[in-house]
């Protein structure tokens, strides 16, 4: 048994917890085993220190250990009826529809059910599904085209209805991506095809999403311009940064993932910086739509036309906005399948 060895058995057999402070607890365990601590190598000094910390703190590793197996367990079990929640939430309202025959009362009932579960969940399961659907029915190798148009139908869909500020499309792309980071770092192998796929496909349903509400604006009452109105700096806001969101979002999700994964969206990022000016332009175009829309005069007059909340077109247009996912899973569920339509026809 060499020196260092010695000593921290010797620390061990000393260290005493009679003694009510650490103070006295290691002035007595040093002054038991007759060592000068002044004349310590830097090995016997690191023994001493490691040893006296070992005995000092053996009990609150204990306590830590215990309390970490505790949380793991709880995060288990609150993992699992979370999940049986939400299912137990799909059938209630599943079976509430089935008793249902009018169609306006299930549209009342849908709005209802958009409000009462988690529609990023939702919107992550359904791309989790959608990828390991695409990766499980590839022969060819290449599932670049299949994710890319399948992400793109999802994100589209999930964006189209609701409001295009900032905060909305990022946690949808988000939610999104990060979904599909999980995939990749579980199959590290194609993992820069599927993240490079989903990218592509993110872009497109984005830019989709825009030039539909390009579109729109023309054709879009008064009413329900009223509600772009309400949140028109902010709009014109968001349209023109639409190439640093996107940037944005790959970084943040890069950040907590893996270095595999970190550094083929960090690498996927700067490709896609020379390759936004379709979404740029397009926002822009939407931007400008919306200015000339919308000059100071109009604003003023539609805020004060209070009594157009009430009506009917106005009602239609807050269910626009309500329904930001439509039917969610219904609207999520076709998406898949147009992409396959689409890939079918190619």
């Amino acid at each position: 048994m060499d020196q260092n060895q010695t000593l921290g058995t010797k620390l061990k057999k000393a260290y005493s917890h009679k003694f009510k402070s650490i103070e006295k607890r290691v002035e007595h365990a040093i002054e038991d085993v007759k060592v000068n601590v002044d004349n310590l190598s830097v090995d016997e000094m690191k023994t001493l220190a490691d040893t006296l910390i070992d005995e000092e703190t053996h009990a609150l590793k204990e306590d830590v250990e215990s309390l970490l197996e505790q949380k793991d367990a709880i995060e288990r079990t609150l993992q699992k009826k979370s999940e049986e929640l939400q299912v137990t939430k799909y059938e209630v309202f599943n079976a509430i529809e089935e008793q249902l025959q009018d169609e306006k009362t299930v549209h009342m009932l849908h709005q209802i059910k958009l409000q009462s579960i988690d529609l990023y969940d939702m919107l992550s399961e359904m791309v989790e599904s959608a990828i390991i659907t695409a990766l499980e029915k590839d022969t060819d190798g290449d599932v670049n085209d299949s994710i890319k148009e399948i992400i793109k139908e999802i994100s589209f869909e999930s964006i189209k209805e609701g409001s295009l500020n900032t905060i909305r499309v990022r946690k949808i792309l988000s939610t999104i991506l990060a979904t599909t980071i999980e995939i990749a770092e579980a199959t590290p192998t194609r993992a820069e095809e599927i993240l490079s796929a989903t990218l592509k496909g993110m872009r497109g349903g984005l830019i989709k999403a825009i030039d539909r509400f390009k579109q729109r604006l023309a054709f879009m009452p008064v009413e329900a311009k009223h509600i772009l109105i309400e949140d028109y700096d902010t709009i014109i806001e968001d349209l023109n940064q639409t190439d640093t969101l996107f940037s944005q979002i790959i970084i943040t999700q890069a950040s907590q993932s893996s270095q595999l994964v970190r550094k083929i969206l960090i690498e996927l990022n700067q490709e896609m910086r020379y390759d936004l000016e379709e979404l740029v332009l397009i926002s822009k175009e939407t931007a400008e739509i919306i200015k000339e829309k919308f000059s100071n005069f109009a604003k003023i007059a539609v805020k004060k036309a209070d009594f157009a909340l009430h009506s009917p077109k106005a009602q239609e247009a807050k269910r626009m906005g309500i329904q930001a996912w439509g039917v969610a899973r219904v609207a999520l569920g076709n998406a898949i399948k147009s992409a396959k339509d689409a890939m079918e026809k190619k």
